[in-house]
């Protein structure tokens, strides 16, 4: 765990690409021994099984894995797959299967926000510093003289910056795609001048940066924002506001999104959405504490949203603001250190920093779609229904501030290991149990290195919740259960930053026999009918992708039907940490 920080230039020296030029420097993600993996699967869901279950589980794990077995042929497609040319990691695949595979909306299951801190800062005063922040780092990525982020002078994969400006999700049937800059089809860095505004569900385009890509100054563009506050005082019709549409199942919305390019002026129209750099909410909602900004962070009015881009920066009426990220491409850390550049530097020194100069009131365009009347009632029914699931969704928040991680380090005991025992002990004391317990743990510093799964509950802290459970333990006990526990947390973590976990590993050599099992030739473990009709992993992979519905809950390994993955993965608790001041909540 830790912060990371950025390497820069010795003051006056000249200017040169940096962004990406240490690359090169990164190791591969390793991948991992079958042997080690099935071994370190066995150790990390035994602690969440009964003998009979752990029994089960361990002769499903030795018939995968065994001499000839299909563990052993898989895991060579990967070893071949991986040494490819072009390829980057053993996950290059993984990770579009593991976002862009899942059919369920993406909204509220998927992006993710940060609260930022209270700035003191009106409302359209805030949102001209975010988007000349957002300005300034764009200049910087297209420069490539961004900061290469780093820890202990450790180069960090610079590669998910690339998805930061003009990155839209496109729902799609099978797989949703990516639409971004950096890309064969998109060359470079974004050439799109423009963000997307909403404003009490209406939808327009603001040029932030000139015809010759100098930025408009911050007064400027904040009397473009003003001029968007004014020019439609009252709500849009619901029937009107095309970002209810990103709410729906992937497939259906596929479905609606094809409608929109059927004509000419809405597909220009849809361009110029998935093209803008970034998207701002300017909200009228006043919330009243911080968990009622935080639900409108996460989920708000749809209306005002278009959840498929990758970044929504959201300004509420009193000045709050936070972000709402589309996940396909972005993970916390490569957010943060976007984050942290916002609230670097003021307003007057972001647009300094990017060269902005005075150029005249920025072209504020208008974006309304022409829809039919069944089109309307589609998109008046889909808000309705994400209004009902968010208002289903319970959540609450809770600061706690008598003490952290100075004073947890006192103690000499790692802050992250000494939070999760205290959210396993809670939970033990709540739920009358411990769960699977989900922690993502940061791989930057490979080549295309996003996050690791990490799963929590180790021997040590199921015996650190028992010993506290024991009333006639005492206090040395207690402290030496607990020491055991903390170390054994940061083992594992160590473990999963050199790429020795096991789950993540599991999962694509399953999703490589969903993908490739027939034409390799690699048998299953169970009856050819039931692989048709698989359900569970691999029914995830081939049923949900073609809208099918699985009949069954086998799938083609025993391994994957064991109590010991179905148990592992099946989470009580989700847990990761967001280092930075300027994340109050996520």
């Amino acid at each position: 765990m830790g912060t990371s920080t950025s390497e820069t230039a010795p003051q006056g020296a000249e200017k040169k690409p940096v962004t990406f030029a240490r690359q090169s420097e990164l190791r591969r993600v390793p991948v991992p021994s079958l042997s080690d993996t099935c071994q370190r699967f066995l150790e990390w869901c035994q602690p969440l099984l009964n003998e009979a279950e752990l029994t089960e589980t361990r002769r499903a794990t030795e018939q995968f894995a065994r001499t000839g077995g299909p563990g052993e042929a898989l895991h060579q497609e990967l070893s071949r797959y991986d040494s490819k040319p072009g390829v980057h990691s053993w996950l290059d695949d993984f990770w579009p299967q593991r976002y862009l595979g899942r059919r369920d909306p993406i909204a509220l299951n998927a992006n993710f926000f940060f609260l930022f801190p209270d700035a003191g800062e009106d409302q359209i005063s805030r949102a001209t510093h975010l988007i000349a922040g957002a300005v300034h780092y764009k200049n910087q990525l297209d420069t490539e003289t961004l900061p290469v982020a780093s820890m202990r002078g450790n180069p960090f994969c610079m590669e998910e910056t690339k998805y930061l400006f003009s990155a839209t999700r496109i729902p799609a049937h099978g797989r949703d795609e990516v639409r971004k800059p950096y890309s064969q089809a998109e060359p470079g860095p974004s050439p799109a001048r423009h963000i997307l505004v909403f404003h009490k569900g209406h939808m327009f385009t603001l040029e932030v940066i000139g015809e010759d890509g100098v930025p408009y100054n911050p007064a400027e563009v904040a009397e473009g924002l003003r001029s968007i506050q004014a020019s439609y005082p009252q709500h849009a019709d619901a029937g009107q506001s095309v970002g209810h549409l990103t709410t729906m199942v992937r497939a259906t919305w596929a479905d609606h999104r094809q409608a929109l390019l059927s004509d000419p002026k809405n597909a220009e129209l849809v361009d110029r959405v998935e093209t803008a750099l970034f998207v701002v909410s300017l909200e009228d909602v006043l919330p009243t504490n911080d968990l009622k900004a935080c639900d409108n962070l996460l989920h708000g009015n749809s209306a005002n949203r278009y959840f498929d881009k990758a970044v929504t920066l959201i300004i509420f009426a009193n000045g709050q603001a936070g972000i709402n990220i589309e996940h396909c491409g972005l993970d916390g850390t490569a957010v943060l250190d976007f984050v942290d550049f916002l609230h670097s530097a003021d307003t007057t020194t972001h647009a300094k920093g990017a060269g902005a100069v005075p150029q005249g009131l920025p072209p504020v365009d208008p974006v309304v779609f022409e829809l039919t009347p069944a089109q309307q009632a589609t998109v008046r029914q889909a808000g309705a229904a994400f209004a009902k699931r968010a208002q289903n969704a319970a959540s609450t928040t809770f600061n706690f501030d008598d003490f952290g991680t100075k004073q947890i380090k006192t103690f000499k005991v790692s802050p992250d290991a000494f939070f999760q025992l205290a959210m396993q002990l809670a939970h033990q004391r709540t739920k009358g149990m411990i769960g699977a317990t989900y922690e993502s743990i940061a791989t930057r510093q490979y080549n295309h290195g996003r996050t690791e799964a990490m799963r929590v509950v180790t021997p040590e802290i199921a015996a650190f919740v028992n010993t506290m459970k024991d009333p006639a333990s005492e206090s040395a006990t207690r402290i030496a259960s607990f020491r055991a526990a903390a170390n054994a947390h940061v083992t594992r973590a160590k473990q999963c930053q050199a790429g020795d976990a096991p789950e993540q590993h599991l999962w694509e050599l399953l999703m490589i026999h969903g993908r490739r099992g027939d034409e390799l030739g690699i048998p299953a473990d169970v009856q050819p009918a039931a692989k048709k009709e698989s359900g569970g992993l691999l029914g995830w992979f081939r049923k949900k992708t073609s809208g099918a519905k699985p009949t069954t809950d086998k799938t083609p390994f025993a391994l994957y039907d064991s109590p010991g993955w179905l148990k592992m993965r099946d989470d009580f608790l989700s847990t990761s940490s967001a280092p930075s001041i300027n994340a109050i909540y996520f």
